[in-house]
């Protein structure tokens, strides 16, 4: 709608690009268009969304490996589709390299050595402060 403001005449709505989604778009897109579908995260309806899903891929929580390789087999499809380049050919290679976040966040499997010396420092362990890992591993009796 076209309202005359000073002697200009302003648009009212707000102009948008072409790559945007708003809420009534999204919400109608059917659960398929999605990367992560159950959790309707990560659009692929043009090339700007799905270079968005491949960069913002390590960023989705509460999703299983499964779900993540079938999200991962999306986004290859949207890529070829849009003419979006991929060079990864897993899943595994997405996102940016965290050595404190595994896959979907799990729990880690091995104690951090920062926890290990908190750990030996609370027990009172001498010489704790000049260990290796491996060391407070064993003085503290983990493995």
């Amino acid at each position: 709608m076209a309202v005359p403001v000073g002697g200009y005449v302003t648009t009212m709505a707000r102009k948008q690009k072409s790559n945007e989604l708003d809420a009534e778009d999204r919400n109608a897109m059917p659960d398929g268009e999605f990367a992560f579908p159950r959790l309707r995260k990560e659009p692929l309806n043009d090339a700007s969304h799905v270079r968005n899903a491949i960069a913002r891929f390590d960023q989705v929580r509460d999703v299983s490996d499964a779900e993540r390789d079938q999200a991962f087999r999306r986004i290859q499809r949207a890529a070829r589709r849009f003419g979006v380049e991929m060079t990864e050919s897993r899943w595994q290679e997405l996102g940016k390299p965290s050595a404190t976040r595994k896959s979907s966040d799990k729990p880690r499997a091995t104690t951090t050595k920062a926890e290990l010396y908190a750990e030996a420092k609370k027990r009172h362990i001498p010489g704790r402060s000049s260990m290796t890992k491996a060391e407070l591993q064993r003085a503290v009796g983990t493995r």
